[in-house]
């Protein structure tokens, strides 16, 4: 599983930072850190996702305000949101 992160898009409300801690704040930017990940491209951040850490990608995805965070299985298929 993999989460996909577009900061560009991220306004700030820090929702998924309560959901799993792989989110920071970056309250300097206004925006979540997503740690541990790679730019793929502009602004979109990328990262696998920990056994055990699923269920927190899932939520955190779920508690954005503004659909930046997207999950992708194994088989690369968009689980959420």
């Amino acid at each position: 599983m993999r989460v996909e992160y577009d900061r560009d898009t991220c306004i700030g409300m820090f929702q998924c930072v309560a959901e799993w801690d792989a989110f920071q704040k970056d309250e300097t930017a206004g925006k979540a850190v997503l740690a541990d990940s790679e730019e793929r491209e502009e602004g979109v951040f990328v990262r696998e996702v920990p056994e055990g850490a699923e269920l927190d990608a899932k939520f955190a995805a779920r508690s954005c305000p503004v659909d930046a965070i997207r999950v992708y299985d194994d088989d690369g298929e968009q689980i959420l949101p």
